[in-house]
Parts: structure tokens; sequence; C-alpha cells
């Protein structure tokens, strides 16, 4: 069991800016998951991995194949209060679920 969370490298978020995102993303996509890979990736101790999309439409893409391959997952939007414009989609997380089924959607990309 693990988490992906790809993070924009376009936007040139600042380091705390970018560990927001990333948490809000993973938080927002465990909650989309149900319990049973709640449980289960508790109990393995919560794998997650953070990986570069280089644009919107790259994140908007993974997350249509996340939808497709019936992942949970979610996109974050920023409120704007910081370094982005209100609505931006900075960051998406797939996961949890089984470490096959998220290299799927994420398997190409590179670490963050």
């Amino acid at each position: 069991m693990k988490q992906a969370i790809v993070a924009r490298g376009d936007l040139g978020m600042g380091e705390g800016k970018l560990a927001a995102q990333v948490a809000h993303a993973s938080l927002m996509a465990y909650e989309d998951a149900d319990s049973k890979h709640q449980s289960a990736w508790k109990g393995e101790g919560q794998k997650k991995v953070v990986l570069r999309a280089d644009s919107e439409a790259q994140l908007f893409a993974l997350a249509e194949k996340a939808n497709t391959e019936g992942l949970p997952h979610a996109i974050v939007r920023d409120a704007g209060h910081t370094e982005l414009e209100p609505g931006t989609a900075s960051a998406l997380a797939v996961g949890p679920a089984n470490d096959d089924a998220v290299d799927v959607v994420t398997g190409e990309l590179s670490l963050y």
C-alpha cells in the first residue's frame, strides 16, 4: 500500500508552501479512500512518495487516469492567501492503494 503525491514544479513554490500542499493532498485523498484501504495503509506505515508534475494539464490528466482506475485521489486548489493565486491547482494525491495500482497512474514521474 502506498500513496503518491504529485506536486507542480512549474509553480516555483517555496519549501514550506510545497510541504503544506503535499500535506493537504495526502489527507484529502486518504479521506476519499474506503475504510479498508485506510486501515491497511495506516497499519503498514503510511508509505508515501512525492513526485513532480510540470503543468496543470499534466496534473489533471493524472487525476483523470486515477479516476478511470477507480483509485482514491484528490486535487488541491490553493486558497490564495500566500504564494499562489486563488484556485491554483497545486498538487494531486493518488491512493492509498496497492503499490502497483498507484504506479499505473504515477509510475513514469520523477521524484520531486
